[in-house]
């Protein structure tokens, strides 16, 4: 060990005696001059993994890095351990950038940090040239790969490293890359027979907890509340919700809490960044803009007060918490309003990777409302293999969660749906299914027939497609090829024979379900409904053939609910599903067309000839 000249080097300037797994595979890499890609998850000590290695080797080595006011912080404290080092970026005086382009010339210091717009300029692909670089590290490696959370087009100028410097070493640095984004990595940069070094994604230290959203940001509020005197970051998706929930922290929890996002001017976020590092503020609210560089390895707590935009982001964000290893808390509050805003805003911002943010937008959705173990779930995503049964440190695994109380019967619906069609559909049609639509595709199969059509009509396709992702997730079913058709499990069949329990929570209220925020609302919306439809049938003695739909008004949903008493009284005499006589659909559009004829009657969406003469007679007279 005391030979070991990468740990001499570490005792001496930064005075540890111990490294972090993969720290010293990382640096050997560096000092034999091969190319690598180092995945550490943050607070796993990335930063000396390219500081250490620079100050063994002959030629300096330039930082690629997009944090340009955390450069200054870093070169100081290099400075202060006596390693000279310097950063080129916008903030310097032309006085400055002189000075520094003089010292790369002179070959003056060991690690230069530049901003990757700076290779923009040929003049700057010249002055390194002439400075004999022997390394390159690029951090934040995955904002090279369309793939990755945050593409950023000034790390594509980086794929011209190893033409312009075929001699120089390129390391790349992130803390989330999927194995995809890893591949990316590597063709980008155009990295020779690369070391690739992954660590361990698996935090025990931190407890994953994630919660629908009940009360705006009342929640949130009394989240913070709980743990007062404790260092935490919120996150939340705009600038306005950092503004408001910064305003009401300060006012209802009297913290010291300050806001930071992107439309602040640099000096106030430097001021708001220092303050936190410092201790001098306690809760920073902030959208992603924050965080990345951050030294302080006491945050107890990090809560989104809605869902991120991707998995990527939230292990990033998350990771922020409990560097020191004590114990930590995650806390994700959502509801299905965030998944609608942020596809708002990806689609406004349409690119050519926009399909692939919408599926990770859906991949963190799940992950949400899911009941899979959250370590679990972030571990595989990152491609590592899982091992242990539990985590013992996230709310599904110590039985924190919310279950349905009726959670088996509708898994052993939902399975049973996937067993009778064949286990040959994907969850769309075996959604289908269980609603009871009468699709082309349904019919011509004949599982219109089935025993389970219908069984699930009083339940929106979402939420059933959201159950079986759950389903997925705790390996009861599982996707199968292109198609991703449903399979059963040996564990769901023990679910469906009753001989294990399934675990469902209800899903997040969809970004579409528009609710009256009060009472005065809810009143002005039946009396708008029950207008359009006094309009829509105005001089005219047959029901219009397309109805206005929203909440009935309450006269029409009286008669809804007289409606579905006769159904179930003839289905109860013909010993069939309620279904079969009319869906919750086609009775809703009685109500509110309230047919006087046959005639009319006919006018009305999903009844035909057969069901009028079969049924016709009993529900006019129930109308009437």
């Amino acid at each position: 060990m005391h030979n070991d000249p990468i740990r001499e080097v570490v005792r001496r300037y930064w005075g540890y005696d111990a490294l972090r797994p993969l720290q010293h595979e990382a640096m050997s890499a560096a000092i034999a001059g091969e190319d690598a890609l180092v995945v550490m998850p943050t607070g796993g000590g990335k930063s000396l993994c390219y500081q250490a290695p620079a100050l063994l080797a002959d030629k300096p080595t330039v930082v690629v890095s997009p944090l340009i006011a955390l450069m200054k912080d870093q070169v100081d404290a290099l400075r202060a351990r006596d390693i000279p080092a310097a950063f080129l970026n916008s903030s310097l005086t032309i006085d400055d950038r002189r000075r520094v382009a003089g010292g790369i010339q002179d070959g003056t210091y060991k690690l230069i940090f530049v901003a990757p717009e700076r290779f923009a300029s040929e003049v700057f692909w010249n002055l390194l040239a002439s400075g004999g670089i022997g390394a390159f590290a690029i951090d934040e490696a995955h904002c090279i790969s369309h793939w990755g959370h945050d593409f950023r087009g000034d790390y594509r100028r980086l794929d011209q490293l190893k033409a312009r410097f075929p001699n120089a070493s390129v390391h790349a640095f992130t803390a989330t890359a999927t194995p995809r984004v890893r591949g990316d990595i590597i063709e980008q940069l155009h990295l020779r027979d690369p070391r690739v070094l992954v660590g361990d994604f698996f935090r025990p230290n931190l407890t994953y907890r994630a919660i629908k959203r009940s009360r705006g940001f009342d929640d949130v509020v009394e989240a913070v509340k709980a743990r007062r005197d404790r260092a935490g970051i919120v996150y939340c998706i705009r600038r306005r919700d950092v503004d408001e929930l910064t305003a009401w922290l300060r006012s209802d929890a009297g913290l010291r809490v300050e806001g930071y996002h992107a439309g602040m001017s640099d000096d106030a976020r430097t001021r708001v960044q220092d303050a936190f590092a410092a201790g001098e503020c306690d809760v920073i609210v902030a959208t992603v803009a924050f965080g990345m560089g951050i030294d302080r390895s006491d945050i107890r707590f990090v809560i989104h007060a809605a869902l991120p935009q991707s998995l990527e982001h939230y292990q990033q964000e998350t990771g922020r918490a409990g560097r020191d290893g004590a114990p930590a808390e995650c806390i994700l509050f959502h509801s299905g309003s965030d998944f609608g805003l942020w596809k708002s805003i990806i689609t406004k911002e349409a690119s050519e990777n926009t399909d692939d943010q919408l599926a990770m937008l859906g991949e963190m959705y799940t992950f949400a409302t899911g009941m899979s173990c959250r370590h679990r779930t972030l571990v595989t995503y990152f491609g590592q293999e899982w091992t242990r049964e539990s985590c013992d440190a996230c709310d599904v695994c110590t039985g924190d969660v919310a279950v349905m109380p009726d959670s088996t019967t509708i898994a052993q619906k939902i399975m049973s749906a996937v067993y009778r069609t064949g286990e040959r559909f994907g969850a769309a049609y075996i959604s289908e299914v269980l609603v009871g639509s009468f699709t082309e595709r349904v019919e011509a199969r004949g599982h219109n027939e089935l025993p389970t059509f219908g069984v699930m009509r009083d339940y929106p396709k979402k939420h059933i497609s959201a159950w079986i992702d759950q389903l997925t997730g705790q390996s009861l079913l599982e996707r199968e090829g292109e198609y991703r058709i449903l399979k059963i499990t040996r564990k769901g069949w023990q679910v469906l024979r009753s001989e294990e329990e399934a675990k469902l929570i209800e899903p997040a209220t969809s970004a579409t379900t528009k609710k009256p925020k009060n009472r005065a609302a809810t009143v002005r919306e039946r009396n708008k409904t029950r207008e359009q439809l006094e309009a829509t049938t105005a001089g005219s003695n047959k029901a219009p053939a397309r109805l206005p739909e929203g909440p009935l008004s309450l006269d029409d949903q009286e008669l809804f609910e007289k409606l579905r008493e006769v159904r179930r009284e003839i289905a109860d005499e013909m010993n069939v599903p309620a279904f079969v006589v009319f869906s919750d659909k086609t009775l809703r559009a009685l109500a509110r067309a309230k047919p006087k004829s046959e005639e009319e009657m006919l006018t009305v969406k999903g009844i035909g000839p057969s069901k009028l003469a079969a049924f016709g007679e009993q529900f006019l007279k129930a109308i009437a």
